[in-house]
């Protein structure tokens, strides 16, 4: 071998190392690679209010915790039981719109 094809190969590896760190980054980034098991803390809705400051909702074993977040500080606002129905979801199904097939049905129900 000589000194072209060595350095060649060497650099091909490395270009090859980084591109398999740079892709494993961007995973870990995009949330496609999960990191460990069963999640303890899961989210269930987030509110802004403003430019640095949210309202978020989240489940904790066996309670639901409304929590006020800010750039330096975590706020408990209140506590919810577990056994509570789901606010965030509710008003979406009441305010969405009808499907267009349920739509085209009501429209030819009328003629």
């Amino acid at each position: 071998m000589t000194e072209d094809s060595v350095l060649r190969l060497i650099v091909s590896l490395l270009f090859i190392v980084a591109l398999i760190l740079a892709c494993a980054w961007i995973a870990r980034r995009a949330g496609w690679a999960q990191t460990g098991g069963q999640r303890a803390v899961k989210v269930l809705g987030t509110q802004s209010l403003g430019a640095r400051t949210h309202v978020t909702v989240v489940e904790v074993e066996d309670a639901r915790l409304v929590l006020g977040v800010t750039t330096n500080q975590i706020t408990l606002l209140h506590t919810l039981p577990p056994s509570a129905p789901d606010a965030l979801t509710t008003p979406q199904a009441a305010t969405e719109p009808p499907s267009f097939a349920a739509a085209l049905g009501k429209v030819m129900k009328r003629r």
